[in-house]
């Protein structure tokens, strides 16, 4: 997949286009990009063609990095990605101007897939209509999604990025349709861990990231081919002392050296917040239950 940072090129050939700010990629992203890559490969069939998605990025933290991005929309098929920062060229951009000379002008749209409530361009005066009625004059055709629905209420990242900040992993991965996860290579830590009997592996959370509340949580991961429980501390680890945040992890029944390998942390449930203990001692038994919590979570033999 080619990655863009603006909108200063040209597809080179026919394209079916999605548009929005894909901030997490919930499932009603999930549903625009694939009838994005659908209508693309059907496409296909008379000439080469791509799936092409804008992502208008606000500034601030988002449920997913980039990176995590890219790799998930490669993986759905995305053959072109656009990240687009929310400058004063595109804010001030008149809806009509975007649809003519970015959609048709330079990405050759065919198709614009987006959700039937969308708003673009200067003021947000652009919409599935304006969209439709410039796709008239210029030879687009533009499809509009309806919302996606979790019962009454429309799946978006507004109410995901909510429940994310009240700790509401299992919510938080209803809406999303995966669990909330982190990755990045294991690095060193303080090795205190290592002392006590419960070794962790140690990532830094990537930058932009949006977390949810520090403290302890439930958790799965995957390391070489290999599904490992946990259970994962995300914080400053306070009783020591710490002041940069981490992620830590403790994985049942595993043993073996990760350094240096990336690795991907799903956070599953939230067993307790962040807290300061009076001593190392304290911290150490309140760990030792976390890990009875969490292989019971799992259903592990103890």
């Amino acid at each position: 997949m080619l990655t863009q940072n603006d909108l200063n090129t040209d597809s080179g050939c026919p394209t079916c286009v999605t548009i929005g700010k894909f901030d997490g990629v919930h499932r009603g992203h999930q549903m625009l990009v694939r009838r994005t890559v659908e209508a693309a490969r059907a496409m296909e069939s008379e000439s080469p063609a791509k799936a092409v998605l804008i992502a208008f990025d606000a500034r601030g933290e988002s449920l997913l990095t980039k990176k995590e991005r890219r790799r998930m929309l490669e993986d759905m098929g995305i053959d072109l990605l656009i990240e687009c920062p929310l400058g004063p060229e595109i804010f001030h951009m008149e809806a009509e101007d975007f649809a003519e000379k970015i959609l048709f002008g330079r990405l050759h749209a065919k198709r614009v897939v987006v959700g039937e409530d969308f708003h673009f361009g200067f003021g947000r005066k652009g919409t599935p209509a304006l969209l439709q009625k410039v796709g008239e004059r210029c030879g687009f055709v533009t499809e509009p999604i309806p919302d996606l629905m979790d019962g009454s209420q429309k799946i978006s990242s507004t109410v995901i990025r909510s429940e994310l900040k009240s700790g509401h992993m299992e919510r938080v991965e209803e809406l999303l349709g995966y669990p909330y996860y982190m990755t990045g290579p294991v690095v060193h830590g303080n090795e205190r861990g290592r002392t006590i009997g419960i070794p962790t592996a140690n990532i830094l959370p990537g930058e932009g990231k949006m977390l949810p509340p520090f403290g302890v949580y439930t958790s799965v991961a995957a390391i070489g081919g290999r599904q490992l429980t946990g259970m994962t501390d995300i914080g400053t680890k306070p009783t020591v002392g710490g002041t940069r945040i981490g992620v830590e992890t403790y994985f049942h029944d595993f043993s073996g050296n990760l350094y240096g390998r990336r690795i991907k942390v799903a956070l599953k449930h939230f067993t307790r917040p962040e807290e300061k203990f009076a001593s190392f001692e304290d911290l150490h038994r309140q760990l030792l239950k976390d890990k009875a919590e969490s292989r019971a979570y799992f259903h592990l033999d103890f």
